[in-house]
């Protein structure tokens, strides 16, 4: 079973628009998903995607929340919305699939001997 996180710490603000100040207008965010299952080194197999998601600035001025209030589940609700559950979901299939291969790999690199 894989746990999916997201890091979506990292924002684009315009500086004030409409009487507010620093309103999130654009995020860069990293989904994690870590296995249950562990490497021969004991460490969870894991994979990361990552983009940015713009944001709607009617959603955020409807229900703005300070800068200094936000937090990363806020921000990373905003996200998901954002997205749509189809597209979260297709990241989510995507990092399953990245995890598997990590697992079971179809590929191998090797060195040639002299």
């Amino acid at each position: 079973m894989n746990n999916y996180t997201w890091n979506c710490r990292t924002v684009d603000v315009y500086p004030t628009f409409d009487n507010e100040n620093n309103v999130v207008y654009s995020v860069h965010w990293i989904l994690t998903g870590t296995s249950d299952q562990q490497d021969p080194e004991g460490k969870n197999y894991t994979s990361t995607v990552y983009n940015t998601q713009d944001l709607t600035l009617n959603d955020v001025q409807a229900n703005f929340i300070p800068f200094d209030s936000l937090t990363n589940d806020i921000v990373s609700n905003w996200v998901q919305q954002a997205m749509g559950v189809e597209q979260v979901s297709k990241l989510q299939s995507i990092l399953d699939s990245k995890i598997a291969e990590e697992i079971n790999p179809i590929t191998e690199t090797k060195t040639i001997g002299v």
